[in-house]
């Protein structure tokens, strides 16, 4: 452990001529920045992790089937679990998705969990990432740095090997593609994508082609890969990492100018899979979010194993008047906001800010939820040569194909500003590598 510390400054050297970089586009302008490492790694047990891995499991397959339901039959409404209109105001529901059944019933192919270990020792969840989670190739790509600048340390401990992130991939991309003699495809915007990195990284790691939307073409109900000399190959399954409006400019934004004409229609025939599919959105919803543990029991008929934060929708009459009466003791997430972003701790607004938000919460009580603040866990991090403790999260990555598997690792962020609970790189925080001590 001391040689990665003395090794940060040369780790997170390597990390930047690897291009481990994390971009940012905002008001016009892309600024790429280091995602900075923090060699001091999160250590979760055996036993832990695997309470851990069970309720992952069995939270995600709710929502799998959730997602199923919801673009089907809607039983979970016509049974009075989820009001309908709810459901219909949300942003994340696409209508045009109604009665598409992806390839082996599979939704969310990979799911990003957002967790925090509550300082009573709780594990809760503040998050379900279900459209184009990101973030896993960091600690991929750490591990990797580290074991050749200390392999001794991963001889001193027993760290469950996290190199098979890519293997769940590929047979995830091969389990639901529906066309026999075709290729996988992971579909980027291109590098100036905030996680352009990541896309390049998985299509080396898993063999799948990287395209942009010009190198792929529809034709006759199929999608093909245009490749050098205009050689053409069928594509069986897009892992895509472009968002759900911009994908098809025939069906959502036509303006957008990164999206594939028309596959959208390959989709809905049969003939392709998406990854992660479209329409996940509404499983996402941070007011949907509310309702997981009774997914949990309607789907399953089991009880939750992990717990939400505990959260309040103003959209029911008696939890928008606790929330307005305690606004000051909570914190307002706008469902629609992602990366740290629309989250606002009351507790820290003056008298004037506070009527800004009674208001708000009023006029639109379907755009937030409340929560009392989860006191999570720091852990040690080094800063400016000396160790200091700051706020952090764990990303669990949770891939669906023949099974439902986690991976044995994560992705832990941390907020660099002391007593922050934002720990989410856009807003500046770093990361650091999620070992699971196989012994312990």
């Amino acid at each position: 452990m001391d040689a990665l510390i003395t090794q940060r400054d040369s780790v997170n050297e390597w990390m930047s001529r690897y291009g481990v970089r994390f971009g940012i586009y905002k008001n016009g302008t892309f600024k790429e920045q280091i995602f900075p490492f923090d060699p001091i790694p999160r250590k979760i047990s055996a036993r832990e992790w695997k309470m851990l891995e069970k309720g992952l499991i069995q939270r995600v397959d709710a929502l799998n089937a959730f997602l199923k339901d919801i673009y089907g039959k809607k039983q979970i409404i016509k049974d009075g679990v989820l009001p309908e209109d709810f459901v219909y105001s949300s942003s994340g529901y696409l209508p045009f998705c109604e009665d598409i059944v992806p390839p082996k019933n599979v939704w969310a192919h990979i799911a990003g969990i957002d967790l925090v270990n509550g300082k009573d020792g709780n594990w809760y969840i503040l998050e379900d990432n279900l459209r184009i989670p990101s973030g896993a190739s960091y600690p991929l790509i750490a591990r990797e740095i580290t074991r050749s600048v200390s392999p001794v340390t991963f001889e001193n401990n027993t760290v469950s090997d996290n190199r098979n992130y890519a293997k769940l991939l590929r047979q995830m991309l091969d389990y639901v593609n529906p066309l026999d003699d075709s290729i996988n495809v992971i579909l980027t915007p291109g590098r100036y994508n905030s996680a352009y990195f990541e896309h390049s990284y998985f299509a080396e790691k898993t063999g799948a082609v990287l395209a942009e939307n010009r190198d792929l073409r529809v034709e006759n109900g199929i999608l093909y890969y245009l490749g050098i000399g205009g050689k053409k190959q069928p594509v069986g399954t897009v892992y895509r990492r472009i968002s759900d409006e911009y994908l098809d400019p025939e069906i959502f934004n036509s303006d957008s100018l990164i999206g594939v004409p028309n596959i959208m229609q390959v989709y809905k025939n049969g003939s392709l899979a998406l990854v992660n599919a479209p329409g996940n959105g509404i499983a996402d919803d941070k007011g949907i979010y509310y309702f997981v543990p009774k997914m949990v029991k309607y789907y399953l008929d089991e009880d939750p194993i992990l717990q939400n934060a505990p959260t309040f929708l103003p959209f029911y009459p008696d939890d928008r008047k606790y929330v307005l009466e305690h606004l000051q003791n909570l914190v307002i997430k706008d469902v629609a906001e992602a990366g740290g972003y629309g989250v606002i701790f009351c507790g820290n607004l003056s008298q004037e800010k506070l009527k800004e938000i009674h208001d708000l919460i009023v006029k639109e009580p379907r755009r937030w939820i409340a929560q009392h603040v989860v006191d999570f866990k720091d852990l040690p991090i080094i800063e400016d040569g000396k160790i200091v403790e700051r706020k952090a999260d764990l990303r669990a990555y949770v891939v669906t194909g023949s099974e439902t598997k986690v991976w044995k690792c994560g992705l832990t962020r941390f907020s660099r500003t002391p007593g922050s609970f934002i720990v989410n790189s856009s807003q500046g925080g770093g990361f650091k590598d999620t070992w699971v001590i196989d012994n312990a």
